[in-house]
């Protein structure tokens, strides 16, 4: 039968605090891909959806757009969707026009595994299970719903998920629009109050889903995050940006269209080590999934000197169009000058006095004297290279111990698109032999001030990574490069890390780079 799918993603997602700070909940992602996609892909192919935008709408439609090109959406724009007077009907019915025909009701927190029935006839989800204080629920005679409760009923039969199928849609919308007219001014108006006059005149039917999944708050799409996640698929959360594997394809949102967009560019200098960018939009960028095997999961001394060779042949490529001058001074203020903001932003957010302490048995002096040892000049005295930026193992995709593909790649080096530094690339390599995803993931750190002040931080890793360290810095060596240099570069990456992580990695981080840069500075233990 004919019927479209309506999906309201006006809200702003109030519940979900940071994480819809920069973009819309229906784009944050659970498992390998954002919520939308989960509720997308439970759909036939050649379903019809109707998207309500309003918060971050321009986010919603471009990725819809770029994810599923040969599916077919029309965008309703609600033009109240925050404050008095709005609510999930009054955005509902901002579609209403588009939808003169039985349609779904898919509310945009909510996934289920479930295959759903289409409108040929009126239905309601409902999930069997424990959270009425929190939910809207209901009762059946048989399989008919004859009355809905508001939060707090102590023994519903059902819970209301937010999805509903609708065959006569004319009396439905006839009751959206009288209950708009009576509530004018209630912004919790949902489909619910339309459903509790419906069924006076209208049999709706249950239809139980066994799965369901609600992303409405924090604690949920934790929930939800941990039930769809995927060890082969995996990325380090952040709010102003994410990745989603979606139907063969890598699809990366940034926050900053910037960002994107010279992120896009940089693919001209990096040719062939990255991957083909095939679509784009000002926030998202696509590419086709890179078949292989995470350089991260299977690196050791067998096939690392592979890898290093590969590098030095594919990556690092002299740039002549940039003064050597201008490139040493761009250097510098990124060494030099981001070290210093960021130093000061994680002592101003963490409320951390920059002194002399004791950590892992050495006196060492505050971070600002410290900084007075470091030759930044020297540091930033290199030739301008084609650069990576992100330059890590869990970047990097083998497809056989001769090729590579890099992906999440650096939109810049100090403001720079073609050149960058080769050290930063060396030192972030270094960096992350001794601190990787798994180690974050794990906790596989420690962090400690006992009651005398008394430091102590240490980190737990693979062997394998102790011995491909050992060998990177000795095969860099080889090649002419200045493995003091990384090594203090490695030091104040963990410095510069400090303040975008959360705790107590971030603590961590701050005195473990701060005991690094200390051990550099006065050649301690540097036999490698």
């Amino acid at each position: 039968m004919e019927f479209k799918v309506l999906i309201t993603t006006s809200g702003i997602g109030s519940r979900l605090g940071e994480f819809t700070k920069y973009t819309n909940k229906t784009l944050l992602r659970v498992g390998k891909k954002p919520v939308i996609s989960h509720i997308i892909e439970g759909y036939p192919v050649e379903t019809i959806f109707v998207i309500t935008t309003g918060y971050f709408g321009e986010q919603v439609k471009n990725y819809l757009e770029l994810a599923y090109p040969t599916r077919s959406f029309e965008f309703v724009e609600v033009d109240n969707f925050q404050g008095e007077g709005s609510s999930l009907l009054y955005s509902m019915t901002c579609a209403k026009d588009k939808l003169q025909l039985p349609f779904i009701f898919h509310a945009s927190d909510t996934i289920v595994q479930d295959t759903l029935p289409t409108p040929n006839y009126n239905w309601n989800a409902g999930f069997a299970g424990s959270g009425s204080s929190h939910y809207t629920s209901f009762d059946v005679s048989g399989r008919n719903v004859n009355v809905f409760f508001e939060k707090g009923n102590i023994s519903p039969d059902y819970l209301h998920i937010g999805i509903v199928g609708i065959n006569n849609y004319r009396l439905f919308w006839e009751l959206a629009d009288t209950t708009l007219k009576e509530n004018n001014f209630n912004n919790s108006l949902s489909d619910v109050d339309v459903l509790k006059r419906f069924i006076k005149s209208e049999s709706v039917l249950l239809n139980e889903c066994k799965t369901w999944f609600d992303i409405g708050n924090v604690e949920k799409i934790k929930e939800a995050k941990s039930y769809f996640s995927d060890a082969k698929f995996h990325v380090l959360d952040k709010v102003t940006e994410s990745i989603f594997n979606v139907e063969g394809n890598i699809i990366k949102f940034f926050f900053d269209d910037i960002i994107c967009q010279n992120r896009i560019k940089r693919t001209a200098y990096l040719k062939d080590a990255v991957p083909t960018i095939t679509d784009s939009r000002p926030n998202f960028y696509k590419y086709p999934y890179v078949e292989g095997e995470l350089f991260a999961n299977i690196a050791n001394l067998s096939n690392f000197n592979f890898f290093l060779e590969w590098a030095f042949e594919n990556l690092w490529k002299q740039v002549g169009s940039m003064n050597k001058e201008t490139f040493e001074k761009v250097s510098h203020e990124f060494y030099y000058i981001k070290t210093l903001k960021r130093i000061s932003d994680f002592q101003k957010s963490r409320g951390v006095q920059d002194k002399e302490e004791e950590i892992n048995g050495f006196i060492i002096p505050s971070i600002k004297d410290l900084l007075k040892s470091v030759d930044f000049i020297k540091l930033s005295q290199n030739s301008p290279k084609t650069f990576h930026g992100d330059f890590i193992l869990d970047n990097i995709i083998s497809q056989n111990k001769f090729q590579y593909k890099l992906i999440d790649w650096r939109q810049d080096f100090g403001g720079e698109i073609e050149a960058g530094d080769q050290y930063y690339d060396l030192a972030k390599l270094a960096h992350n032999l001794v601190v990787n995803h798994e180690i974050i993931d794990n906790d596989n750190f420690t962090f400690n001030i006992n009651q005398n002040n008394i430091i102590t931080v240490n980190i737990h890793r693979h062997q394998t990574l102790v011995e491909c360290e050992f060998f990177y810095l000795r095969y860099i060596q080889k090649r002419g490069i200045d493995v003091k240099k990384v090594k203090l570069l490695r030091a104040l990456i963990w410095l510069n890390m400090s303040p975008l992580h959360h705790h107590p990695f971030d603590l961590f981080l701050y005195y473990f780079g701060k005991y690094n840069l200390y051990k550099e500075i006065n050649n301690i233990n540097n036999d490698f």
